[in-house]
């Protein structure tokens, strides 16, 4: 470092031109690697480095200024030395205004929390740099609060906006919040309702974990929005900026130091309403303590150790089960949890009398519903609806398929509908497992002597088990479990699975739109039709499902839902791997053509990850189905 003894004035504008085009040019990480932790130790202490280092940057000309000032963000160690550093140049430089409040924030999604925390806490520290952190907080939740963004925008662009929006509501004092109360609960109901329509679980559960900040902040004292939904890691992350660092909070140059009296009251949330319930729980203890002075303390308690429960017994034909699964009577609930917990191996073990009911027991099944808080229900209830369409699978799936179409059903139903059918095909579609193991190795093998009369035929197993006892064998690989040979199952329903499901998806009902509203549950039948298809391999039905599941993805090619979209990608992936390739070249050479275009067009521009993965691996399909093909002579 250079000092001008003196006390001449200098400028420094040329060392800004430099440092601009050093930044622009590719070496951004090199000179501020050096040049950012100087400068800290510079201006901890000395006001006159402070204003140097603020006409550093201010000189930086228009066309560089977004490199170096990304530099300085990034590398910064804390908010309050960014402020350091920078000063008011977010103020005084309309580019540097935009990089921090627009560019960095909305249209870039690739830094880390802890440059988030630079950026808005740098925003927060100063009074004259406060209305700008209040603008970012509206252009955000405005973002935030768009369906079209949160169609069209990437599951990672969504979390790190409703990162900044958290952070963001961590910095503002009670009269900033009073002052854009009513914008902040428009954009929070308008919000939370585009994300919890979403088909993606991550967007609807960053819109309640966003909206649950919202409301916490903007309702102090009244009740505030709960949801229910699983925490993990990315939760608790996001629960966490709502709490400032201790460096956030004192700040010299804010009027009045009230920052690090909210944080430190933030961890409990309203005290005076805990205190009062803790005071109101107290003297409830104080007056059951009395109660149990007052009762019959001498009286002795029966001996029940040895006491057993009484097992109810459990249905043993079908049709009993239907009636009491069928009855209203209140008082056979526990009759009623037995019947549902063996339903399962009583229909596995009785096909010929479930065959005689089948329809009427998945009837029974689809529209049964809890009636005690029986552990397992839905899963044991699925288990049974797919033992009744294994044991019986064409009459079953005609009206399982013809009811996802029908009236007066809710979407669960309709989704449990689809998990049943693709459950139901895995397992008629894999071979049976016996429990035969095949060991080969050097264990003796224990040789039968044949009878007399068969000794001619069995010559040859006899001396080659009796070799085999005598050979040493250093290395046998491992055990492998035998297969028994049996047919595909699948083969034969294939089509009774498929074809109903694909007919009707363009048809509204009046309280069912598959194209409207309905996405999710478009998007669930789509990934069905994925797996039914892969499952289909080798059935005779395989080339014209392959046809009709073209012709279906090209319908939805352009949807705007990303699990639609994934879905139909998948769908792709698995007419490439069960349709023989003669028969795609056959049958699809014009309609593979004009997919293949397609999937480069989401390769490139799809702004969902997934789905532009999916689109690759599709290609790649595409092209060693093209290579085989080459390699056959002709």
């Amino acid at each position: 470092v250079c000092f001008i003894p003196g006390g001449l004035d200098c400028s420094i504008s040329f060392v800004s031109h430099v440092l601009g085009k050093v930044c622009v040019h590719g070496w951004q990480k090199e000179i501020l690697e050096v040049l950012v932790p100087c400068l800290t130790d510079l201006t901890k202490s000395d006001c006159i480095w402070q204003r140097i280092c603020w006409q550093l940057v201010e000189c930086v000309p228009d066309r560089w200024m977004e490199a170096v000032v990304l530099g300085f963000v990034q590398r910064a160690p804390g908010a309050d030395v960014l402020s350091r550093l920078l000063g008011n140049l977010v103020v005084k430089n309309k580019k540097a205004q935009f990089v921090v409040a627009q560019k960095m924030l909305l249209l870039q999604y690739g830094h880390t929390t802890a440059v988030l925390q630079n950026l808005l806490g740098y925003l927060a520290l100063d009074s004259s740099r406060r209305p700008l952190l209040l603008r970012v907080l509206q252009d955000l939740l405005e973002t935030w609060s768009s369906s079209s963004a949160v169609k069209h925008s990437p599951a990672e662009q969504q979390l790190y906006i409703s990162k900044a929006i958290l952070i963001c509501l961590s910095h503002l004092k009670e009269p900033e919040i009073a002052s854009c109360r009513q914008e902040l609960l428009t954009s929070m109901m308008e919000g939370v309702k585009c994300h919890l329509e979403s088909s993606l679980s991550q967007l609807r559960r960053l819109g309640m974990v966003v909206a649950e900040s919202i409301s916490l902040n903007i309702n102090t004292e009244g009740p505030v929005l709960k949801f229910e939904y699983e925490e993990d890691d990315e939760t608790r992350e996001l629960k966490s900026l709502l709490v400032q660092t201790p460096s956030f909070c004192v700040v010299p140059s804010l009027p009045d130091d009230d920052r690090s009296e909210k944080a430190g009251a933030a961890p409990p949330l309203v005290p005076e309403r805990n205190e009062k319930s803790y005071t109101a729980a107290l003297v409830k203890a104080d007056e059951a303590s009395d109660a149990e002075l007052d009762s019959d303390d001498d009286l002795i308690p029966y001996d029940m150790s040895e006491d057993k429960e009484l097992k109810l017994k459990a249905p043993m034909y079908i049709r009993d089960c239907i009636e009491v699964l069928t009855g209203s009577r209140s008082e056979d609930v526990d009759k009623w949890e037995a019947t549902v917990k063996a339903l399962e191996s009583l229909v596995r073990r009785n096909p010929a009398a479930t065959r005689e009911v089948s329809v009427e027991l998945a009837k029974i099944l689809l529209h049964l519903e809890e009636k005690t808080c029986m552990e397992g229900f839905v899963e044991l209830r699925q288990r049974a609806q797919v033992a009744v369409l294994t044991t019986d699978p064409i009459p079953v799936a005609k009206y399982l398929t013809s009811q996802f179409y029908s009236l007066n059903y809710s979407l669960r139903q309709r989704m449990d509908i689809l998990d049943v059918l693709v459950l139901a095909a895995q397992e008629l579609s894999c071979p049976k497992f016996h429990g035969k193991t095949k060991h080969s190795g050097v264990q003796k093998p224990c040789i039968q002597l044949l009878p007399e009369s068969d000794s001619s035929k069995g010559w040859r197993r006899i001396v080659d088990e009796r070799i085999k006892s005598k050979t040493r064998r250093f290395d046998m690989g491992q055990s492998r479990v035998e297969l028994a040979s049996c047919p595909n199952e699948f083969n034969s329903v294939a089509g009774y699975f498929f074809f109903p499901l694909i007919q009707h998806f363009d048809r509204p009902l009046t309280t069912f739109d598959l194209l409207g509203e309905d996405h999710l549950v478009l998007g669930r039948l789509v990934h069905t039709l994925a797996v039914l298809m892969y499952l289909a391999v080798n059935t005779v039905a395989v080339t014209a499902m392959g046809k009709a599941l073209l012709e279906f993805v090209w319908a939805l090619r352009f949807h705007t839902d990303s699990y639609v979209r994934q879905g139909l990608l998948s769908c792709i992936s698995s007419l490439l791997l069960s349709v023989p390739t003669e028969r795609i070249l056959a049958d699809m050479t014009e309609e593979l053509l004009e997919t293949q275009s397609w999937l480069g067009d989401v390769m490139e521009k799809d702004p969902d990850g997934d789905c532009r993965r999916l689109a690759l691996q599709n290609l790649l399909l595409m092209e060693n189905l093209k290579k085989k093909l080459e390699a056959v002579p002709s």
